[in-house]
């Protein structure tokens, strides 16, 4: 019988709505893996879910800029330090420091999940000493990762390359559905993601004048109140709703009432350009086409499987174009739809999940 091995995975985000961790943390635990998942106290936190794997926040006095990250990583690093484990996780490189030094300490295997292109990020990649410093991070610890994974192909070969230990691809895919969700609305345009910088919600906003269809907007961020004026400096605000965080189990039955998905990035890095964002699954799952910028992943999967509509460009204009044609184009549309049924089955967490365990059980062993 297989020795059960102690796993502590870490973030800065809130536990409560990261899908890709709690998928991550439940396979493990599910298949003789101890887990800890390390995450973020907020001043608006709500009370943890039950999981088959334990949880802890940390709680910080600042919770942004570089106090923030300084502050997490000094109390993450004391933690780890009283924790006994035989693995640990640094989920992206804003907890890479204390995870494998302290790892390094106690001569646990220490593993490297690459979310996005961390130094790449629009937040990041126009502070030229910012971006300098964690690309050093990145040079420095990414190497003497003993696994290393991240959400896409494309970031896998780039992060190969520059780093020179392989890389592997863990896509960000949704649960498969055991019974199709239903749906309390239908019919609307649906956006769901962080409301940050970068990610063509402003461009999306300024469209919606044009456009003869409800939005909602599920998540919050940094321009979670721009975005709520410019709705109503723009005359859209009866026709957008903004919906705050959704828990991961209620978004299903969200996303089944679209009648399109909304993925539109700008290119403010090679975090966004090479992405291949969850949202782009979870439209597929539940059968409803999409709207993606026409970036690398994005067109290798609709080149293979024509699923959703693609941008050259992210403009208000463009938007409406293409959202008023598909409109008008109940053929085309009716294709993307059965499109989305038939290749569902493809992209589900139960198939990626035995990819993460053969990882792990490699590790393990």
């Amino acid at each position: 019988m297989a020795v059960v091995k102690h796993l502590i995975a870490t973030v800065t985000n809130d536990l409560t709505f990261d899908r890709r961790m709690q998928r991550i943390c439940r396979t493990l635990a599910a298949n003789g893996f101890a887990v800890t998942l390390v995450g973020r106290e907020l001043p608006n936190s709500k009370p943890l879910d039950i999981e088959p794997f334990r949880q802890h926040r940390l709680r910080c006095w600042f919770n942004k800029g570089k106090l923030f990250y300084l502050e997490f990583n000094i109390r993450l690093w004391w933690y780890l330090l009283w924790q006994k484990a035989d693995m640990v996780c640094a989920i992206d490189l804003d907890t890479i420091v204390p995870c494998f030094v302290v790892g390094k300490w106690k001569g646990w295997k220490r593993i490297y999940d690459a979310h996005e292109y961390f130094s790449e990020v629009p937040e990041v990649v126009h502070r030229p000493m910012v971006k300098k410093v964690w690309e050093w991070v990145g040079k420095i610890f990414i190497p003497k990762a003993n696994l290393a994974y991240t959400v896409g192909p494309a970031l896998a070969k780039i992060f190969t390359e520059r780093y020179h230990i392989s890389f592997h691809s863990i896509r960000n895919v949704p649960d498969e559905a055991t019974k199709a969700p239903i749906a309390t609305e239908t019919g609307y345009l649906l956006y769901q993601g962080a409301l940050n910088k970068g990610r063509g919600l402003e461009t999306l906003l300024t469209a919606m004048q044009h456009i003869n269809l409800k939005l909602k907007i599920a998540g919050e961020g940094d321009l979670s109140n721009e975005l709520r004026e410019m709705a109503k400096s723009l005359g859209v605000a009866d026709k957008v709703e903004f919906l705050g965080f959704v828990k991961p189990a209620d978004l299903p039955e969200l996303t089944a009432g679209a009648w399109l998905g909304l993925n539109l990035l700008e290119n403010m890095g090679l975090s966004y350009y090479y992405s291949l964002a969850n949202k782009c699954f979870d439209y597929i799952q539940a059968e409803v086409p999409a709207l993606h910028m026409d970036f690398p992943e994005y067109r290798s999967l609709v080149e293979k499987y024509p699923v959703a509509i693609l941008l050259m460009e992210l403009s208000p204009e463009a938007i409406v174009n293409a959202v008023n044609t598909l409109q008008l184009d109940e053929p085309r549309y009716n294709a993307l739809v059965s499109e989305c049924h038939q290749v569902k089955k493809n992209f589900t967490w139960q198939l990626e999940a035995q990819k993460l365990l053969t990882l792990y059980r490699d590790i393990r062993s």
